[in-house]
């Protein structure tokens, strides 16, 4: 039997990866499980050792490592490499190759919505991995214009920088109308208690443009992001359809099976509400 799993912190236990791959892989008769570890980030170059020692067969990554995790790799696909962030490990012996799929999960998350992005101006927010993903294949997918906005605007800039468009401070938002006609949040905040700061933020947007808001995150109980596009009018989007994507990419890696989206999807639906805290 093949072991898959998720890196993360305890969010890790939080993940629907488990259960989605775990449904998915029976399904298709791979005899493998597909389980969560929680690791500390003083232990995280441990955790690829012993992904090596114990021979897992793959391994996703998740906030709060997919940047920090770059350094323990042996190597990196291009689009990795580009992006500075993964989300997927593919071993070869001993060797372990970082992928991100997340990017192409976006992608093809937006297309399966019927969202076209060429030309239209976006804005992202937040500034770690995620970030950096959701800037890149905006500016992939030709967004007319983009806008990353962070608390700290070093980091916003460092990632227009790389991706173009402009980096924006958090504050710099507050009080203008914001033309962006989809914004996407790559925070890892999406309910009050997580951030009373960024939802009275949000609350106090003026979004009259946006005509698709993609919130990253997924579970929570209330949802900052989805009350904003209900009051709006805007079509709203949670991070269940990217994860979806993103896993079929990481299972043809892997195993070199293309296994069609609905059935991650449907390896979602069983479990009702997540805990608080999902990423992709």
């Amino acid at each position: 039997m093949k072991v898959y799993c998720i890196l993360s912190d305890q969010r890790a236990y939080q993940s629907r990866s488990p259960a989605m791959f775990s449904a998915v892989l029976r399904r298709q008769g791979i005899h493998a499980v597909y389980v969560p570890f929680a690791v500390e980030p003083e232990d995280l170059g441990g955790a690829l050792q012993g992904l090596r020692a114990l021979n897992i067969a793959g391994a996703n990554v998740t906030a709060p490592y997919k940047e920090a995790v770059i350094a323990h790799l042996d190597d990196l696909s291009e689009g990795a490499r580009v992006i500075g962030a993964i989300n997927t490990l593919v071993r070869d012996g001993r060797r372990l190759k970082g992928y991100n799929t997340n990017a192409i999960g976006i992608m093809d998350a937006l297309g399966a919505a019927g969202f076209a992005v060429e030309g239209k101006t976006a804005l992202v927010f937040g500034t770690g991995g995620a970030a950096r993903t959701a800037a890149f294949i905006l500016s992939w997918l030709r967004a007319g214009e983009l806008w990353v906005a962070g608390r700290r605007l070093e980091k916003a800039r460092a990632i227009t920088e790389r991706f173009g468009g402009r980096g924006l401070s958090l504050e710099m938002l507050r009080g203008i109308r914001l033309p962006a006609e989809i914004v996407v949040n790559a925070t890892s905040a999406s309910s009050p208690e997580e951030s009373a700061e960024l939802c009275a933020l949000v609350q106090g947007l003026d979004l009259g443009a946006c005509r698709l808001l993609l919130d990253l995150n997924y579970g929570r109980r209330r949802n900052f992001w989805r009350e904003k596009a209900a009051a709006e009018g805007i079509a709203f989007l949670d991070g269940l359809l990217p994860l979806a994507f993103q896993a079929r990419r990481s299972l043809h890696l892997w195993t070199g099976l293309l296994v069609p989206p609905e059935e991650f999807l449907q390896g979602l639906a069983p479990a009702g509400a997540c805990a608080p805290g999902g990423r992709p």
